[in-house]
């Protein structure tokens, strides 16, 4: 039974100005998200699952879907607002569906396998499909142990401008104890600090950050669906309320439903959360192609 990977692709990209997950990085002109199908496929993934919006379908089935088609089993998905619990529906006013945690409910009818679940636009790395691939693998449909890869935070910023992370809380023995999320995160005066109601608060260099690289069983739909309802009817209302992974899988841990274990990964992370991002971005797929990691193109 081989983990199934399933990419968040349906965001809106407001600070970068355009769909970054159509956007041409790559030696070959691929996406970010080739990348990682790309080392999934290598790492032992049997199916890719895309969370995309109904408006971009044929132009991402043409650019990227039907290519990974050859090489992968490809599902859809759509978040969309009226995708909800029965008895609920989407307030006057609200316009966007409600975050990851939301998209993540929506993928439960193409995933049935152990999975990860990721963003498209961040570039995770080979090694983290294989320590993540390696986790799933010992896994069953049913069991309620998860997983992230938690990199190290002074690896993970912009230099172009702030940016959210999920600040991890671990045992002793590598299981998350909470992931925080942390907004308005930069380095200024040569320490690094996140904001909130005005104030700055510093954090550490080797702070474990959340990027959104998470691994579950269909377990965590049920849990995740009783939690959305709760949601929803406290918060359900609020135009602009959002539905996050990490409070859901804090949830879990809370009432003792799931543990969840902190993967460790000597891989690089970077992402394109500004236009100014793009052009570092493509040098650093230069420098991984010059290095023999990946092809010159990725499918051939």
């Amino acid at each position: 039974m081989k983990p199934t990977l399933v990419i968040l692709a349906a965001g809106m990209g407001s600070r970068y100005g355009g769909l970054k997950q159509l956007d041409q990085l790559g030696t070959g002109g691929e996406t970010i998200l080739e990348y990682s199908i790309y080392d999934a496929i290598r790492a032992g993934f049997g199916k890719v699952v895309f969370i995309i919006r109904p408006d971009f379908e044929e132009d991402f089935r043409k650019q990227i879907g039907d290519v990974v088609a050859r090489h992968i089993e490809v599902g859809y998905v759509f978040q969309t607002i009226d995708k909800l619990p029965e008895g609920f529906e989407a307030p006057e006013g609200r316009t966007k569906p409600w975050g990851t945690g939301h998209a993540l409910l929506v993928a439960q009818p193409e995933v049935s396998t152990p999975f990860a679940i990721l963003n498209a636009d961040d570039y995770y790395g080979k090694e983290a499909f294989g320590v993540m691939a390696e986790f799933l693998a010992g896994l069953t449909p049913t069991d309620d142990k998860y997983a992230l890869v938690g990199y190290q935070l002074s690896k993970t910023l912009s230099d172009h401008g702030t940016v959210s992370r999920g600040i991890c809380q671990t045992d002793e023995r590598g299981y998350l104890i909470e992931v925080v999320e942390r907004t308005s995160i930069a380095r200024k005066d040569g320490r690094i600090y996140y904001e909130e109601d005005g104030q700055r608060h510093p954090l550490k260099e080797n702070d474990l950050a959340s990027m959104n690289f998470w691994g579950f069983t269909p377990r965590i739909f049920d849990q995740g669906n009783e939690f959305f309802r709760e949601f929803l009817t406290k918060r359900g209302a609020e135009p602009k309320s959002e539905f996050y992974i990490p409070s859901m899988v804090t949830r879990a841990l809370e009432e003792k439903k799931a543990t969840l274990q902190v993967l460790s990964s000597d891989s690089q992370w970077f992402g394109v959360t500004y236009r100014e991002d793009k052009e570092s971005a493509v040098e650093k797929f230069i420098e991984l192609n010059a290095q023999g990691i990946y092809p010159s193109h990725l499918w051939g």
